[in-house]
């Protein structure tokens, strides 16, 4: 696939990604999206999906103590089935800055963002500048494997599994617009799902101790036990 058309796709929707945000974040990813992360976005994922759609930059994710980080890169298209983190690394700046507190703390943190329903691979820079094409069949084969499972199982059963899941990582009750940004779809869609899952005595109503209120979806003692062994 041609790079034509790259250099203006990017400029567009890298000043989009600014445009949604502000101060720090901002800042982040003025900073953050630098030489190493445009030649993967060139070289690497514009040949192989000819699109930065669903492409998020400097990706930002509370680790397991709360504190931020940023991925280089995520990759969530709708239905949330696919949620998959990138990072860029070269090698001398990755052996330069790593002492054993910060190896410690990348390999927890590798831990925690799977733990929570992301994937996470490595890209080594050389590669992407050296081996395109072998990076390229890497990750054609990596994403590969979710083609299947879109397509032989329904949409609306990886919603309401995502819900499940995302309902007990949160371990409080979830709201509906909650749930809508989680997965990137619409609120309606997301009510639908929630009805569909109360009615199947997976989810129930949290109701304010007046009892005029829904405050939001918890999943049921029999739904948890059976979440947990999947």
């Amino acid at each position: 696939m041609a790079l034509h058309g790259f250099d203006e796709a990017h400029k567009k929707w890298l000043t989009h990604h600014l445009s949604l945000r502000s101060g720090e974040r901002k800042g982040r990813l003025e900073r953050g999206h630098a030489h190493g992360e445009i030649l993967f976005a060139r070289s690497i994922w514009w040949e192989l999906r000819g699109s930065l759609e669903h492409l998020h930059p400097e990706f930002e994710i509370e680790d397991w103590r709360g504190r931020p980080w940023f991925a280089d890169f995520a990759f969530l298209p709708p239905g949330g089935y696919q949620k998959l983190l990138i990072e860029v690394k070269s090698f001398s700046s990755h052996a330069r800055d790593m002492d054993r507190f910060k190896f410690s703390g990348s390999c927890n943190r590798e831990i925690y963002v799977q733990a929570i329903g992301y994937r996470l691979i490595s890209i080594p820079y050389d590669d992407i500048e050296r081996k395109p094409e072998l990076i390229i069949s890497l990750l054609r084969l990596y994403l590969n494997q979710f083609q299947p499972n879109a397509q032989s199982i329904s949409r609306s059963l990886l919603i309401e599994k995502e819900v499940m899941r995302f309902a007990l990582v949160l371990g409080k009750p979830v709201k509906p617009i909650d749930i809508s940004k989680h997965l990137t779809i619409n609120y309606r869609t997301t009510l639908r799902h929630i009805r569909e899952l109360v009615s199947k005595g997976k989810l129930r109503p949290v109701i304010s101790g007046k009892g005029t209120k829904v405050l939001g979806y918890e999943i049921t003692p029999t739904a948890r036990i059976d979440v947990n062994m999947h």
